[in-house]
């Protein structure tokens, strides 16, 4: 039997080549192997075998290396040791459970396909520009106002005839032995004439990890969305909804062994506030990473990121003291500013002329009514902004705070982890020293797959807020598990462990961020947002298209998030896309295909031109042609183009 070798363990003959060239067992010999009828069963069964172990459906690929087979087989000597002799394989093909677990890896978090598909996240810029805003054709404004006018018309005459003819069904609203009602008929409208239309996309249930993919629990309504029932069947969906930025959401893995291993000798819970006895070893240690990661002296930190805002306020400001926040921050930095007692003032979104003049105005006329200089003036914005996909001007703000001597409170609850080339957030995106930020404030639901917030700054700052700061009186601390999981991607990211994995993980993102961008501005989309970040608003405007994309992107097996009033403006409704570095290339070329489909049925491809997307050819310069990519040229051209400066 001569010696064959294949090039791969997945590598199989053709069935021309089989049949031109097949390998037939030696010839029975009934004087050494016995009588004929027991060496044709022995011949027909070898035959069998080896024809399944030739063509049998080759076994899921889950690895780039190809590795030979070696097959041995002994057919000459003085006796035939056919009956004792097996096909001997070096390096045999993954076993069904190696396949399974490889698969389930991979649902959490994809294969690199290319090193091409890599990018550094870094300003490179002299002045940052605005992200530049595309607006829509008047058609659209003036059609999503007329639906929210009958929404709202169609609304109230339901209510009217309803109250008269199913008054059950509104004694909610209505006063019941003396007591008043806790719903207010005017605040409930909303939610019951007009969100409650499109409830089945909101609150979808899940189960497993939110990673590249995400399981749903399926199910239906019998009521018109007033309740659920669940079918109890489920879909796994390309999960475009997490903000896994950096795919630590994984339940294997370095981070899922440490908390493991952390339950174990911790335990589940300190159970006990930081203040009293809930401090451990896990929190310093924790604590100590944060601040070295971002550069500051000293850091604290929470079990929830919404607390982190809403606590430190009080605890940096208070009466006589002025805060001026930007028009978009979270409601978290609203709830904090109203309660810590001091001033508010607004400026308008990454303006930082119209900050300037807000600094102006408020610093000449002083405190209301006495007119006396402001204790101290906070000035608060996020790194990243969760709704509109912009980049704060960090520059313009450092530039702002040396002149006019105020405080800066930065939220990087989305851009910590995502911006910049070693993942620290905006100061690492624009290459400013950490120390001309006051505080930084970020969370750990984000990039680090974890839950719970922090605050870095001064250790004199660190010291008032434990002291004055009501989530560390009297709330828990993250418990072990969580700590370790913070712990871990911290040190994923910065290299110390399992490198070059961090490195790799911030740089498929900053891929990932740039390409779907492009892709969708090119195929006619209106999208906000600077180039770089990870998340992508894709705008709607008209509430009926709200629930119509979201049903045709779950058609598609497509998982996606999509905001409207109030959380947006009335006429700005939009669908969120966030991207992970656990997503690869070909799940964002599903995304633009799925929705390039949906843009043509929903016509949602009204876009200028004037935010991107365009050809920049030479003879066009000074032009703006709305782009209609097709969608074979936006993938073509995606890899290429993305790495360059967006148009």
């Amino acid at each position: 039997m001569p010696l064959r070798l294949f090039s791969s363990p997945l590598a199989v003959p053709s069935e021309k080549e089989a049949s031109l060239k097949p390998r037939r067992p030696p010839r029975p010999n009934p004087a050494k192997t016995g009588t004929g009828d027991a060496q044709n069963a022995h011949a027909l069964g070898w035959k069998d075998a080896l024809q399944h172990s030739m063509f049998r459906p080759p076994s899921p690929q889950i690895s780039t290396l190809s590795l030979p087979t070696i097959n041995l087989t002994t057919a000459t000597g003085e006796k035939s040791k056919m009956e004792d002799t097996k096909s001997m394989t070096l390096f045999q093909p993954p076993s069904p459970t190696e396949v399974r677990r490889q698969a389930k890896i991979h649902a959490a978090f994809g294969p690199l396909g290319s090193r091409r598909h890599l990018y550094t996240s870094r300003f490179t810029g002299t002045e940052f520009p605005d992200a530049v805003e595309d607006e829509p054709p008047y058609y659209y404004l003036i059609t999503t106002y007329i639906s929210y006018l009958v929404l709202i018309i169609f609304g109230h005459v339901r209510d009217f005839f309803g109250k008269r003819f199913r008054a059950k069904h509104y004694r909610y609203l209505q006063e019941q032995d003396g007591f008043a009602p806790l719903n207010s008929d005017f605040d409930n409208f909303y939610i019951r004439r007009l969100q409650l239309r499109i409830n089945d996309c909101f609150r979808r249930p899940v189960t497993g990890v939110p990673g590249r993919f995400i399981t749903l629990l399926d199910r239906v309504s019998d009521d018109y969305n007033l309740s659920f029932r669940l079918t109890g069947t489920t879909t796994q969906a390309l999960n475009m909804s997490s903000y896994n930025y950096l795919g630590f959401a994984q339940s294997e893995g370095e981070c899922a062994d440490a908390a493991e291993a952390s339950i174990q000798k911790y335990g589940i819970s300190f159970c006990s506030p930081r203040a009293d006895v809930g401090t451990s070893e896990l929190h310093v240690e924790a604590e100590r990473l944060v601040a070295d990661f971002l550069g500051k002296p000293a850091a604290t930190i929470y079990s929830m990121g919404f607390v982190t805002n809403g606590t430190a306020f009080p605890a940096l400001v208070g009466k006589g003291c002025l805060l001026i926040s930007d028009q978009m921050n979270h409601a978290s930095i609203r709830f904090g500013a109203r309660v810590s007692g001091a001033g508010v003032d607004m400026f308008k979104h990454n303006d930082m002329a119209d900050l300037e003049r807000v600094l102006r105005e408020r610093i000449s006329q002083g405190q209301p009514r006495t007119h006396r200089p402001w204790r101290k003036i906070l000035v608060a914005v996020e790194g990243l902004y969760s709704m509109e996909g912009t980049i704060v001007n960090l520059p313009g703000l450092v530039a702002l705070k040396n002149k006019y001597k105020f405080a800066l409170y930065v939220d990087e609850a989305h851009s910590i982890g995502a911006m910049g080339p070693r993942g620290k957030g905006v100061c690492d995106y624009f290459g400013i020293d950490p120390s001309e930020i006051d505080i930084l404030m970020g969370t750990f639901t984000k990039s680090f797959g974890a839950n719970g917030g922090y605050i870095a700054a001064s250790k004199a700052i660190i010291d008032k807020v434990r002291v004055t700061n009501a989530g560390t009186i009297f709330g828990e601390g993250p418990t072990p598990a969580v700590l370790m999981q913070i712990m871990t991607s911290l040190r994923i990211i910065n290299g110390d462990i399992a490198a070059p994995q961090g490195e790799e993980r911030l740089q498929r993102l900053a891929f990932n961020s740039r390409y779907l961008r492009l892709g969708l501005k090119r195929l006619g989309f209106i999208v906000y947002g600077h180039d770089d970040s990870p998340i992508v608003p894709l705008l709607l405007y008209n509430p009926a298209k709200i629930p119509a994309f979201s049903h045709e992107m779950l058609r598609r097996k497509i998982a996606v998030v999509v905001v409207g009033y109030p959380a947006t403006e009335l006429i700005a409704s939009r669908v969120r896309l966030c991207v992970s570095a656990a997503h690869t290339k070909d799940d964002l070329d599903r995304l633009l295909a799925a929705c390039n489909e949906a843009g043509d049925v929903l016509q949602l491809k009204f876009s200028s031109g004037i935010a991107g997307g365009r050809d920049p050819e030479a003879d066009e310069a000074g032009t703006i042609v709305p782009p209609r990519w097709k969608l074979e040229d936006v993938i073509e051209r995606g890899v290429h183009d993305a790495k360059q400066p967006l148009v």
